[in-house]
């Protein structure tokens, strides 16, 4: 049985986006970039950001990257099972990621980004937690970091549930 605990309100997330918002919107100023959200987890985040960011040339895009499945550990394998579909050449590259947690996901997409020529490449991620870190990743843009935990909601799922919820919660197992 799994009891949810409160770790990040939907108004902490509110206030959180619009401050990355307002970072990313000065950095990007005049500039084509693309955002790419790593689905299915940062789909909610990558609309919310979007809606934030105040710039002229923007582009959404999604790429699929499987490695966890139904567990809860990475399984170490990684695979696209959905490309990008927009030209990326001599175009700023945003890749949106729910949480960073082994890096090894987020390590493997960066490796092949290359050989779409984007100009540059950054990174935002709502959740960094690094309690299970096995690759260090360059983080641009942090939302929250958060030490350790299960974390759900907000896009975060557990085989597929709790994707829904507004808020982040830790799932807590009860005997």
């Amino acid at each position: 049985m799994e009891r949810l605990k409160l770790v990040i309100s939907q108004e902490e997330i509110a206030k959180r986006i619009k401050e990355l918002a307002r970072d990313i919107s000065k950095d990007y100023q005049g500039r084509r970039v693309v955002f790419i959200g790593i689905l299915k987890g940062a789909f909610i985040f990558l609309a919310d950001l979007v809606r934030a960011v105040h710039l002229e040339q923007l582009e959404i895009d999604f790429v699929r990257l499987a490695s966890y499945g139904y567990a809860d550990a990475t399984s170490g394998e990684v695979k696209i099972t959905k490309d990008v579909e927009i030209s990326l050449k001599d175009k700023d590259v945003l890749i949106v990621e729910d949480i960073i947690d082994t890096g090894i996901t987020l390590d493997y997409y960066l490796k092949v980004l290359p050989r779409y020529e984007p100009r540059s490449v950054k990174v935002c991620c709502l959740i960094d937690k690094p309690e299970r870190r096995e690759v260090e990743i360059s983080i641009d843009y942090r939302g929250f970091y958060v030490p350790k935990g299960f974390l759900v909601g907000y896009g975060l799922d557990f085989a597929e549930k709790y994707r829904h919820l507004p808020a982040i919660y830790e799932i807590e197992r009860v005997s």
